[in-house]
């Protein structure tokens, strides 16, 4: 029993003898290495920042440049890495890496599938000109100012000034409504008024009025207006106009300024804007009794 304690205590110091040894003997070579990583760190972060000062001439989303000089980044350190590997002469170790990546890669690819989609839809509505920062848009039933286009979600702000973050492959596969294709927008008011007013007055009261009001309507021509139909107590009509803006808010506060002037020029003229009434029909031979309290 004592000789073999002896005989794997010699063993494991002639072990570490010729670890100590390998180690001098590759001490350069590890050396080398490290500085070649540390240099390859550095490198990625002067060629990122160059790539991304490049790509900010080009008409990329923000997000995509981003992501580009990242990538650039990721390339160089990789590249560093696979120099380091040669200079230790680590070739079968490398071989057992990116055989194991391509295993590793395979799971994980169908692990987050979802997530991939999301990230290849990210990468296609940032080349497409059909959505970029800034523009008014309608989407999956959300409505909003595009304030951020990411590898994930594309980020709404509403009117409310709420964020709405909407998955890159939920806008790419359904509808998408873009009101900033254009530098106006069409406001649409509806109203009545009595039936006994005089129509033509009416109709020339409100396109005056519009035009009066909003300076982007040059001519009475220029607001549309439409009789709808005869209404339970009222005929009803619609005006349409066009404003310098495409935000839903621009929109809505033109509509309630609309709304003010046309109801001040009614009251000015003496047109009615009636409300609902109920008439009530009684027969001729009906009659009023009164009870007498007793």
């Amino acid at each position: 029993m004592k000789i073999d304690l002896q005989q794997a205590w010699t063993d494991m110091l002639e072990k570490m003898e010729s670890w100590v040894d390998t180690l001098i003997i590759n001490l350069p070579n590890i050396v080398l290495s490290i500085v070649v990583f540390v240099m390859a760190l550095i490198l990625s972060k002067y060629v990122s920042r160059l790539v991304l000062k490049l790509l900010q001439k080009s008409s990329l989303q923000k997000s995509m440049k981003s992501l580009i000089s990242k990538l650039v980044s990721v390339v160089v350190i990789l590249l560093g890495l696979f120099l380091v590997l040669g200079i230790l002469d680590l070739s079968k170790t490398l071989n057992t890496i990116l055989a194991g990546a391509g295993v590793a890669g395979l799971a994980v690819g169908l692990a987050l599938q979802g997530a991939l989609a999301n990230t290849y839809s990210g990468i296609v509505l940032s080349f497409i000109k059909t959505i970029k920062f800034g523009d008014w848009v309608e989407t999956n039933g959300f409505e909003g100012e595009v304030v951020d286009i990411d590898l994930r979600v594309v980020t709404l702000k509403q009117p409310d000034n709420n964020l709405v973050y909407i998955p890159n492959k939920l806008v790419v596969e359904n509808a998408l409504k873009n009101f900033s294709t254009t530098a106006q927008s069409r406001v649409i008011l509806e109203c009545g008024v009595a039936y006994g007013s005089d129509l033509e007055f009416v109709r020339k009261l409100v396109q005056e009025t519009i035009v009066k009001e909003f300076e982007p309507v040059d001519k009475t021509e220029e607001v549309i207006f439409l009789y709808k139909g005869f209404g339970d107590s009222s005929i009803n009509f619609e005006t349409r106009f066009w404003i310098d803006s495409t935000s839903a808010l621009e929109v809505a506060k033109a509509r309630t300024e609309a709304m003010i002037a046309i109801k001040k020029a009614f009251d000015a003229n003496d047109i009615n804007i009636p409300f609902p009434i109920r008439t009530l029909d009684f027969p001729s031979n009906f009659r009023f009794t009164e009870k007498e309290n007793e």
